[in-house]
């Protein structure tokens, strides 16, 4: 029979061996890594909206934001299906509840964000295409709605970088403050792969 000591200390050796996934770590990653160039390549088409040459790097935009969408719905179903282990709760609750909603509230706007850029592009009169290829469009040109969407959308790209900050900021805090093992749930190579007996026997469900 164990005692509920044993009991605690078990619970919290397995939640610090526990990791994510390759493919939600893939996904994470490549989410994460096309987000940040559609930010920028975003900004960049503000700069240059009015010069020749232009529509080439909206189109760009856009259908990565079609790329995007996929990728998230694909992301949120694993999510879904595969429910992550709790963070250690030997951490402040304060953390607790800031990383909750700070990963929340990113899943809302990874849905808002291309939602919003789809129905701009609907709207308007160029409609939208996938890498040279048109898609279906159902809905007839409206060029005060169209502008409607794209300024949710570039409001919306302030709020998730915000959120982004604080989320790569509580991750550099677990790996260069705390030192503990939460920044590597997330992360390809085990926590102490340079050789020591932890990052050896790390699990990967």
């Amino acid at each position: 029979m164990k005692s509920s000591d044993g009991s605690s200390a078990h619970s919290s050796v397995a939640q610090a061996d526990w990791r994510y996934s390759r493919p939600a770590m893939l996904l994470h990653w490549t989410v994460a890594t096309l987000l940040a160039a559609m930010a920028a390549l975003g900004w960049f088409m503000m700069t240059i909206e009015d010069d020749p040459g232009s529509v080439w790097y909206f189109d760009l935009h856009k259908s990565f934001g079609l790329v995007f969408a996929a990728l998230v719905a694909l992301r949120l179903v694993w999510r879904l299906t595969h429910r992550p282990e709790a963070l250690p709760a030997t951490l402040p609750a304060w953390q607790l509840r800031l990383a909750h909603w700070t990963q929340f509230l990113l899943y809302v706007l990874m849905v808002l964000m291309p939602l919003t850029g789809y129905l701009g592009a609907s709207y308007s009169k160029k409609g939208l295409q996938l890498f040279g290829i048109s898609t279906p469009h159902w809905t007839l040109p409206n060029h005060d709605l169209a502008e409607q969407f794209y300024g949710i959308h570039s409001l919306l790209i302030w709020v998730i970088v915000a959120l982004v900050v604080v989320h790569v900021l509580g991750g550099l805090k677990h790996l260069l403050i705390d030192k503990n093992a939460v920044f590597h749930r997330m992360w390809f190579a085990p926590r102490g792969s340079t050789g020591d007996s932890a990052g050896r026997t790390n699990k990967k469900p």
